[in-house]
């Protein structure tokens, strides 16, 4: 499925597709809300969209889909500018696909995708794969940022609006995720990840 407010790009790359016999086109939308409206009732196995997608943006629609079982592996199709592809990979994009590449190099980063493999131009995968914070689900990342705040169980909890039966669980999935054993090693860990990507304007 392609996603692009732009309708020209959104025609040429259905094109593109479509004369392609390893794809089939199920459906294209202009907004991020229409793709994910899409793929909630029609099996998709690859999305490509454009990071500036609106309303939500490229970032929230993937945040969303990772809480979806049976989602599509999302590439991404945007301008190379700065350290976009890195914050595509650790938004949690399969991959990423300058524009300015020739479509062809487009297609087979989709069938690579396909295959199960992340594909990220001049970009070490390992290591942020290796970031224990990548592999936390989007509750457990909200819930570590509210640790952060020194929030207790019993404000999670109100905050979360989950019981603190279920607080608790998702605490002790973040600790092993982590590597940590309690609250204060958690709350040093965010913040010492943190240090280095403000420090550079991240």
């Amino acid at each position: 499925m392609l996603a692009d407010a732009n309708p020209l790009v959104l025609s040429a790359m259905s094109g593109i597709i479509d004369q392609d016999p390893r794809f089939s086109l199920v459906a294209t939308s202009a907004t991020a809300e229409g793709f994910l409206g899409t793929v909630m009732r029609v099996p998709v196995q690859i999305g490509i969209i454009d990071w500036n997608l609106p309303v939500l943006g490229g970032a929230r629609l993937i945040e969303v889909l990772r809480e979806q079982a049976n989602a599509p592996r999302i590439v991404v199709y945007a301008e190379d500018t700065g350290d976009l592809p890195r914050r595509v990979m650790t938004a949690g994009a399969a991959a990423f696909s300058p524009r300015s590449t020739q479509a062809e190099a487009l297609l087979e980063t989709c069938v690579e995708v396909a295959a199960g493999k992340m594909v990220f131009p001049f970009l070490d995968v390992r290591e942020l794969q290796n970031d224990p914070i990548h592999q936390l689900s989007r509750k457990e990342r909200v819930m570590l940022e509210a640790l952060s705040k020194g929030l207790t169980n019993r404000e999670l909890s109100r905050d979360l609006e989950i019981s603190t039966n279920t607080v608790k669980f998702h605490l002790s999935n973040l600790y092993d995720k982590l590597g940590v054993k309690n609250r204060a090693q958690a709350i040093a860990f965010y913040y010492s990840s943190r240090l280095p990507k403000e420090r550079q304007g991240g």
